[in-house]
């Protein structure tokens, strides 16, 4: 299966998501919020840093739900702002 390239507003949106997901894990470690979310540390990481843009909704409300945040902050957060 051929995977359709990303649009530049799907990366920076990916992008996004993972300063956010990165700003609220603060100092805990990656290994511990991934665990607690079911992932694996990589997978978490490749969130984190944008090579994974577009992580699966169950993946996001886990990683959501560990680290306390609302999906409608993660959804208005992660949108582009109006030009």
């Amino acid at each position: 299966m051929v995977r359709t390239p990303l649009t530049p507003e799907e990366r920076e949106r990916g992008e996004r998501l993972g300063r956010l997901l990165r700003e609220a894990r603060g100092g805990r470690s990656m290994a511990d919020i991934a665990a607690h979310a079911g992932l694996s540390a990589e997978t978490l990481r490749k969130i984190e840093t944008g090579r994974a843009p577009t992580p699966a909704f169950f993946t996001v409300a886990a990683l959501a739900r560990v680290l306390g945040l609302s999906m409608d902050r993660l959804a208005g957060d992660c949108v582009p702002a109006e030009v």
